[in-house]
């Protein structure tokens, strides 16, 4: 979901099931300072939610505690996280928020404009955006085509 969607932990844990409008296929999250945003859920977001809360049917929460009576905390998803982290091998540099950043990233590597992209994470600046406007290794060999076609002609 964290990947999916670019949420933070918190906005993930705390889901409640209505969040989820499946007939305009939009999520609604409830961000910092309680700020909403509508986001677009694709069909295979949806059919994971889908599948996720078959497995425990609360009608409250989408990622449920263990006795059903409220969401998930935060420290049970991190303890999970970490735990899927290290079985893939990879070090704790990579936090859940990097799941987030690697969302923005690859919405501006596909081109989105930055714009949207502050939209869908609930920046209220720009200036939050743009941290994620980093030079990655597919914007570098874009930026290398496009500056060797409007250079090509120069030397």
């Amino acid at each position: 979901m964290i990947y999916a969607c670019g949420l933070r932990i918190s906005e993930a844990v705390a889901l409640p099931v209505s969040a989820i409008d499946s007939k305009r296929m939009l999520l609604r999250v409830i961000g910092k300072r309680n700020k909403e945003r509508a986001l677009p859920l694709a069909e295979p977001t949806l059919a994971m939610l889908r599948a996720v809360w078959k497995i425990h049917r609360n009608g409250k929460w989408l990622f449920a505690n263990r006795n059903g009576t409220s969401h998930l905390p935060r420290s049970t998803a991190r303890v999970a996280f970490n735990g899927a982290r290290t079985a893939g091998g990879f070090n704790d540099r990579f936090t859940p928020h990097t799941l987030r950043h690697s969302f923005a990233t690859r919405l501006l590597e596909k081109g989105l404009d930055i714009h949207v992209v502050q939209i869908l994470l609930g920046h209220a600046s720009l200036r939050s955006t743009e941290i994620y406007t980093h030079l990655s290794e597919p914007l570098r060999c874009d930026l290398r085509q496009l500056l060797g076609d409007c250079f090509a002609d120069l030397f």
